[in-house]
């Protein structure tokens, strides 16, 4: 506005030079300038208060580096001009967008994508009008914010290669491995399965291909426990919660598994079938992590005969007491990056596996990694 008042008062300073000095010739100026001055401001007032921009969002949820379509769009009502220059700013929005001059209404669809997990609260976008000379500016913001959830993308877990080892033997191998205990029925052949698995005698009767169901008592249900507690930084924090997402969803596919995250007093099972997965996703999102977070409740898991993955936000050396004196099975130790002098075992989202030498009953615990 300061610009627009700017030119009024050029153009009514010359009015006045032309008629003190008697030159008609600056009455033309004068009086142009003084109306430019008076019509671009009246012309992004009114378009101000008919225009109005809306953003709507197709879901509530998306995970990481997951790209989210999101529909802009900007109306006018009944305007009965077109509207001056606009450009919409969005925090979802690189930078402002801008729309072309004179249009009325638009529609336009734009893509974000969200690099870290939580909740994000995402204030209403805001239309910027101005006038083609840039005289006068008015931002006119929409209504209400809106709340989306990211949740941590997962990834494959990848097996270290040693030397005189195939990278799948021993401990490793039943680290990685459901823990089938019984057959429990069986049903249609699925791709990727291992063939020792496959039901022949339901080939050989024409039942076609069929794979064997098996059922994973609960104790013998590999456990995901991740602490959250003293991670050196945002970024390490976040790789633990993506490796406890991606141990979880690796293990839920291969027969089912246990979640214990902080806070929480018994585990979540997971079935096989993926029933649990989403709670236990949006749970993980939402972990916060810090000093105040507290430790994993694994005195509420039980002594457990499947395997253990302790994710632990912060390098540590060794396994807390807690979790190797209820693992009586394989166990892993899992930290973001790597630990000085120790050889991982596998990889997954940022983060090292090491595997734990298992406590036998009887026996004394063993903190050692191999």
């Amino acid at each position: 506005m300061t610009r627009a008042l700017a030119v009024i008062a050029l153009g009514l300073l010359l009015v006045a030079i032309a008629g003190i000095f008697d030159a008609p010739p600056l009455y033309v100026p004068g009086v142009g300038f003084t109306l430019l001055g008076l019509l671009a401001p009246a012309w992004v007032e009114l378009a101000a208060r008919r225009v109005r921009v809306t953003r709507t969002l197709p879901v509530r949820q998306v995970v990481e580096d997951e790209p989210l379509p999101i529909k802009l769009t900007v109306g006018t009502g009944a305007l009965p001009l077109p509207l001056p220059q606009v450009s919409i700013e969005d925090p979802l929005l690189e930078a402002p967008l801008a729309l072309p001059g004179g249009a009325r209404s638009r529609s336009f669809t734009v893509v974000a994508r969200f690099g870290r997990r939580g909740r994000r609260r995402i204030v209403a976008p805001a239309i910027v009008l101005r006038d083609p000379l840039d005289l006068t500016r008015r931002v006119v913001r929409g209504s209400g914010q809106d709340e989306l959830l990211v949740l941590p993308r997962t990834s494959e877990i990848a097996l270290a290669r040693r030397r005189g080892d195939d990278g799948r033997s021993g401990v490793v191998a039943s680290l990685l491995g459901a823990a089938a205990t019984d057959v429990d029925g069986v049903r249609p052949y699925r791709e990727g399965t291992s063939a020792s698995r496959i039901h022949w005698p339901s080939l050989a009767r024409g039942a076609g291909l069929m794979e064997r169901r098996l059922r994973i008592e609960a104790d013998a249900r590999p456990l995901v426990v991740l602490d959250a507690r003293g991670a050196a930084s945002r970024a390490e924090l976040d790789a633990a919660v993506r490796a406890a997402a991606s141990l979880t969803l690796a293990y839920a596919r291969a027969g089912g598994c246990a979640l214990l995250l902080p806070g929480e007093r018994r585990p979540s099972a997971i079935g096989e079938d993926l029933a649990g997965w989403p709670a236990a996703h949006v749970r993980l999102a939402l972990v916060d992590g810090g000093e105040h977070e507290p430790p994993p409740a694994l005195n509420g898991a039980g002594v457990r005969r499947g395997a253990l993955l302790y994710v632990s936000a912060r390098r540590v050396e060794r396994l807390p007491a807690a979790a190797r004196s209820i693992a009586r099975g394989p166990a892993a130790l899992v930290v973001p990056g790597r630990l000085t002098g120790r050889e991982a075992a596998f990889s997954v989202a940022g983060c090292n596996g090491y595997v734990v030498a298992a406590r036998t009953p009887g026996a004394r615990d063993k903190a050692s990694l191999s």
